[in-house]
Formats: C-alpha cells, structure tokens, sequence
C-alpha cells in the first residue's frame, strides 16, 4: 500500500484569482470560504462532508447553514450525494487538488532525483551495497507529437469568458449550455445574462449560472428579474417545507418550529416566527 504524502502545512493564495471570483461575496461568505479552504487543505484535499463544514464554520442556526451550503454550491465540487441526508454530501475543491499533487509529485521528483544523485556520485544503492552501473535506454519516440492541437475555442468557452459574474459550478453551467444553448450565439447569451446581472442591485441574489440557463430564462428577459421564487427553491432544498404565504409574509416549517421571510425586505433573511 502507497505510503499517504505528508501534510503541506502552507497554502499558497494566488489573491488576484481569488479577488475576482469573490467580489461579488458579503464578508461573511468570504470569511467562510476562506474558513472551508483552510479545512479542506489539512485534509490533503481530500472530500469532506456538509457536517463538517457547518462545524468548522461554528453555525449555531439555520442562517448559517444556509450561507455555508452557498458558499460549497458555488466554489466547491460535489463528490458524492446523499438524497436522503444532505449533511452526509462530500464536497472536494478542483484548485486544492490540482495544488496538493503538484506539490506532492514536485517533492517526489526531489527526493527521487537526490536518491538517483547519491547512487551515481558513490556508486551504491540506497540501501548502502554496491551495485553496476545501469545503463540509460534510449527514448521511447512519442507517437502523438505530430498531433496538433485544435485551437478552436468553443461556444461554452465564449459565453463563460464573457459573462460578468461566474457564479456556481462551470461543469455544471457547461453540460447545460450544450444540452439547450446549443445552436444559439454565444455572446447574445452572454449579453442577456449579463443585463440581467446588471438589473440586481445586490448581486449575492444573482442566480448560479446553471439554475439562469437551466429555467431557460435566456429566452424570455423579463423572466431574468430576481424574486422570492428562488429563495424559496433554495430553502425547500435546505429542508424548510412552504407552508404558504400570509400578507406580506411567506411561510415556512422545520422540525415542527415556524418560520417566515418578509418579502418586502430584500435582504430576504429567514427569522422564526413567534405567532
């Protein structure tokens, strides 16, 4: 069995990447993706579990949870799903893992090199006894090297670079993007998503990138406008059950307690409901 790498204690944070994808982030959802990166990285990287992430990031209530399950749609990989427990969900990070082994075959290149290094200088093996010199074959010529690249840049790869906000999974958005968007232009798609960007103020209440192209809402722009539709499609995922609306309320239940979010307030932040 491979030995497991050690833990690579630093993290390097490339801040103008993580400046532009996070700009759009309140503090608080910045502090806990920082809070889940940090996690993650002591783990080799390696997937971890929804329930772990509301720990690490100390939530006590269900606004909590809400803000950290957004933070791992949008930034995190979802490994593996447990329809029946959401708290069982394992989470991975492409850039994390893409990190760990490159330091980790960087720092296997070095030491093999050092041993290989040791062993020609002295003439010995690693284990100290003497051994013949081994002669070096001749490279194996590499059947693909008259093979050229295709450059052509896809149409998913024109609407991506083109939107203004990069908001949930891009594998995701993609598989989508081919499925319905498939014979129209790329950048009048990415124009219509960007001008409903445009029309929210508060841009933590623009919808992923996948859930905009998936309700098709690039062939109807006055579908585009935010409401409190998606908010309750995001908590009935949470586990709230909608209970209804009464005046200027809409009405939910959990685990036999009431709850309910002010549709005039734009904040649209879930508080219990005493009456």
């Amino acid at each position: 069995m491979e030995k497991e790498t050690n833990k690579f204690h630093a993290l390097q944070l490339f801040t103008d990447t993580f400046s532009a994808e996070t700009v759009h982030l309140t503090n608080e959802a910045v502090g806990i993706y920082i809070r889940l990166l940090s996690f993650a990285w002591t783990k080799n990287a390696k997937p971890f579990k929804t329930e772990s992430a509301y720990r690490i990031c100390q939530c006590r209530d269900d606004n909590c949870c809400i803000n950290v399950y957004e933070v791992l749609e949008e930034f995190f990989i979802l490994q593996s799903e447990n329809k029946e427990d959401r708290n069982k969900n394992t989470w991975t990070h492409k850039r994390l893992v893409q990190e760990h082994k490159y330091l980790t075959d960087k720092y296997n290149k070095k030491s093999e090199s050092g041993k290989k290094g040791a062993e020609k200088r002295w003439n010995i093996s690693a284990n100290g006894k003497s051994m013949a010199p081994i002669p070096i074959p001749s490279p194996i010529p590499n059947k693909n090297t008259n093979k050229v690249k295709n450059k052509e840049e896809k149409p998913f790869d024109i609407f991506w670079s083109s939107i203004t906000i990069k908001k949930g999974s891009k594998h995701r958005s993609m598989k989508l993007y081919e499925a319905l968007c498939g014979t129209l232009e790329p950048q009048e798609v990415a124009n219509s998503f960007n001008r409903m960007v445009d029309d929210i103020k508060d841009k933590q209440f623009v919808p992923y990138v996948a859930t905009w192209i998936n309700q098709r809402r690039f062939e109807d722009e006055d579908t585009n406008k935010p409401d409190i539709n998606n908010i309750i499609t995001r908590l009935c995922k949470l586990g709230y059950n909608h209970v209804g609306n009464v005046g200027n309320f809409e009405k939910f239940r959990k685990n036999n307690k009431f709850y309910k979010i002010n549709r005039l307030d734009k904040d649209y932040k879930i508080i219990e409901d005493s009456n």
